[in-house]
């Protein structure tokens, strides 16, 4: 699992009891499965178009850092299937992990469109 972003857990981001709203992990969650997946697709017209099971096992509180990982399940022809891990860096506990995110490249016309990748691609490679 590659981590690529943290977040700091401030006042605005809790819940009735004083720990991270859920709601507002699943809004990260799902910008940073976007971001990724913009990346790796090289489009930046992606959308969200399913979230499986969500597994919340530990909580934040205000003043965590936590760090939002995001890997490649598996390549479909118009998707990308991806899953995800959420931690506390000040505990080291998984707050939460997401088994199946998929990310559907679409066209100008706002419909699935097919991508033609097959592997993840860093950065430095497509420079090459």
């Amino acid at each position: 699992m590659r981590f690529h972003t943290r977040k700091w857990v401030k006042p605005e981001d809790l819940n009735a009891n004083g720990t991270l709203f859920g709601g507002r992990l699943l809004e990260w969650i799902d910008e940073e499965a976007a971001l990724y997946t913009i990346i790796q697709l090289e489009n930046p017209k992606v959308v969200t178009k399913y979230i499986s099971e969500i597994d919340f096992k530990a909580s934040a509180k205000q003043g965590d850092i936590i760090e939002i990982g995001i890997d490649v399940v598996k390549f479909g022809k118009a998707s990308l299937t991806l899953s995800c891990e959420v931690r506390n860096k000040m505990t080291r506990e998984t707050i939460i992990t997401i088994s199946n995110i998929v990310m559907v490249n679409v066209g100008s016309d706002g419909k699935a469109k097919p991508h033609g990748k097959t592997q993840i691609e860093y950065v430095e490679n497509r420079l090459k």
